[in-house]
């Protein structure tokens, strides 16, 4: 199981990156829906552990290819964290899709703004902007997740 689990997550970083080029401009960030499909699917078919790695190495990957910004750290990490940990304690997708909203919508965000931007990236942003933008992002990729975990499930590949 190990194995198959560390298989899925190197597919999930592998789908993460392929798909960096779709992404929305606002100021200093590039809002990535496809990175929050990923997250809500990692944090129910891997764990949060795994949720989290898949997130920290797409950034790494997509920043070194100069698809990323730093912002994806705190961005991704803290919200395929609070997907994994919703679903782990209730089992329910929707749970795992409300944690991924919140977890990048609002403390991602926040994170990013009061700590990355300015310290890592020697920029400030206001927080609503950002906040809007990383919640429209999260939005629409954990919908998409939500939509390819009811695919998987149908199709056998995924069962709850």
């Amino acid at each position: 199981m190990q194995t198959r689990n560390v298989a899925r997550a190197v597919i999930f970083v592998a789908i993460a990156v392929a798909l960096s080029p779709i992404f929305i401009p606002v100021g200093i960030s590039k809002c990535f829906p496809a990175q929050h499909m990923i997250n809500v699917l990692s944090a129910v078919m891997l764990g949060p552990g795994y949720a989290v790695a898949v997130a920290a190495l797409a950034a790494v990957i997509r920043n070194l290819l100069g698809l990323g910004t730093l912002l994806a750290f705190p961005g991704g990490m803290i919200g395929a964290l609070l997907a994994g940990l919703a679903y782990k304690a209730t089992r329910n997708i929707y749970a795992a899709g409300l944690g991924e909203v919140v977890g990048t919508g609002l403390l991602g965000s926040l994170a990013s703004v009061w700590l990355v931007a300015p310290v890592f990236m020697g920029k400030t942003m206001p927080l609503a902007t950002l906040m809007i933008a990383f919640s429209v992002s999260t939005l629409g990729g954990t919908i998409l997740g939500l939509a390819a975990l009811h695919i998987l499930r149908k199709g056998g590949i995924w069962q709850p």
